[in-house]
């Protein structure tokens, strides 16, 4: 990139802040300026601190809470912004590493996952598991000649068995996703798998056993950070998710290439051959040289309605409940990281609780709170709605209350806080045929009249995690 060019980045949450952090740092003679319609910055990253209790405290999550080892991209960041000493980590011999809980609804009580051989012969799930895994090597190659994507549910199905794809293959995209299994793309939300069965002549089993590490041509400046993740399973920081995204705000905020106009709506984004124009709500313009989208494909849409397949994926929206109960860990719910509950037999309904998950922070992230509470609290987060429709009585404390009870088979104490937050249209549904739209749409916006000036980019294109859309920030930009 020649000198004296400006870049326009649009939307300021994580992959918005991660975009501009790397691109002032690769064009350190380009000024880029951040464009975010809301007056905070971060997106869907939110931690807030809360008194229990005379001096004692606790870290609520609004979004992601826990990031794995793995993700090389957020190490970096942790690493060039100095966040070291805000590290809080799980290690692996942690219960919430270890154990890991589904909830059938038919039976609405919550059974242990098995974590070992020995486990395993015991497990409620065992018939289930022992079908699947030790039959897959065993199935014929049955992937259709030609087919190029399918849902996650339609590949377990395939190589699992039924069971084994509504039991857990639709509880992990609760999770993950918040979303209906049988809508996902497997080729974008698990490439793994897809690859693996092609590795393995057909089995996946075999082909994630015969799986080989491919080396990142990407560079990360990661320092020392990799050894302190030795023995991790998850990390987070000791003020939340949000130290993340201050820290970046607070970075770029102190870099003369940047500029960050909060607050601030786009109204339209033009192109011809000469020059760009985005224009604002209140009739400023800018006329950058190169853009950045960040934000979500449907609003683009509105202000790029020529570009194609970028209303189609739906989204889904979930609601997050933090429930405090002033007593000690573990007194209600078993040592873990939380559990997950399948797609019901008699499929999605309003009927139905709506709940997806539940996380038991007070275990998995116990180190953000203990100093203060002495461990004399409970904190859970309930995640509803997704692929359920909900109705306002879903997200009743009373009525989240009642499921909870019916889960833990006990009586529960009253919260003594509660925080609920509605997320809508959060998380894109990658749809089958997800990676072949994107092949298209980034042609058209290599060879159109963009001619490469506009990248789109987030959790809409790439991956929904937080390493996902750090990482996507970290890459955009490369052929310019």
């Amino acid at each position: 990139m020649s000198l004296n060019r400006h870049i326009a980045v649009i939307g300021g949450g994580l992959t918005g802040l991660s975009s501009v952090f790397h691109l002032s740092r690769r064009f350190p003679d380009a000024f880029i300026t951040l464009i975010e319609k809301h007056h905070r910055l971060g997106g869907w990253v939110r931690s807030e601190r809360v008194d229990v209790g005379p001096s004692q405290q606790m870290i609520l999550e609004a979004g992601p809470r826990t990031i794995r080892p793995s993700a090389k991209s957020i190490l970096e960041l942790v690493y060039l912004l100095g966040l070291k000493d805000s590290l809080i980590m799980v290690p692996r011999s942690a219960a919430a590493a270890q154990k890991k809980f589904l909830c059938i609804p038919e039976e609405g009580r919550i059974r242990p996952l098995p974590a070992s051989i020995s486990s395993l012969v015991m497990s409620p799930f065992r018939s289930i598991l022992l079908s699947a895994i030790l039959r897959e090597p065993f199935r014929q190659a049955n992937r259709v000649h030609g087919l190029t994507d399918e849902s996650v549910d339609s590949f377990m199905a395939r190589r699992f068995g039924k069971d084994f794809a509504r039991m857990f293959g639709s509880a992990l995209v609760h999770g993950i996703y918040a979303a209906d299994s049988r809508k996902l793309s497997v080729r974008a939300a698990f490439p793994l798998l897809w690859e693996a069965e092609e590795r393995g002549w057909g089995s996946a089993t075999l082909g994630l056993l015969r799986s080989m590490q491919e080396e990142d041509v990407v560079h990360y400046d990661m320092g020392h950070i990799p050894n302190i993740m030795n023995n991790a399973s998850v990390f987070s920081f000791r003020n939340g998710m949000s130290t993340l995204t201050d820290a970046l705000k607070n970075y770029l905020s102190q870099q003369p290439n940047v500029q960050i106009l909060s607050g601030t709506s786009v109204t339209s984004l033009a192109v011809n051959e000469m020059e760009i124009q985005v224009t604002f709500i209140n009739n400023g313009m800018l006329k950058p040289s190169h853009v950045v989208s960040t934000i979500p494909l449907p609003a683009l849409q509105l202000l790029l309605p020529s570009l194609p397949h970028l209303t189609a994926n739906p989204s889904s929206s979930v609601a997050l409940i933090n429930l405090v109960f002033p007593v000690p860990p573990n007194t209600f719910h078993p040592p873990g990281f939380g559990y997950l509950i399948p797609r019901p037999q008699d499929d999605y309904s309003s009927s139905s609780p709506g709940i997806l998950g539940v996380i038991f922070d007070s275990c998995s992230l116990s180190s953000q709170d203990s100093p203060t509470t002495n461990n004399s609290f409970t904190k859970i987060t309930v995640m509803l709605g997704g692929p359920y429709p909900l109705t306002e009585d879903h997200t009743k404390i009373p009525v989240v209350i009642v499921q909870l009870e019916k889960h833990f088979g006990m009586k529960l104490p009253t919260p003594v806080i509660t925080r609920t937050y509605h997320h809508e249209r959060c998380i894109p549904t990658l749809t089958p045929g997800h990676l072949d739209r994107m092949t298209e749409l980034k042609g058209v916006l290599k060879s159109g009249t963009w001619r490469g000036r506009l990248e789109v980019i987030g959790a809409g294109v790439g991956g929904v995690s937080v390493a996902d859309c750090v990482d996507a920030g970290k890459r955009v930009g490369s052929s310019w």
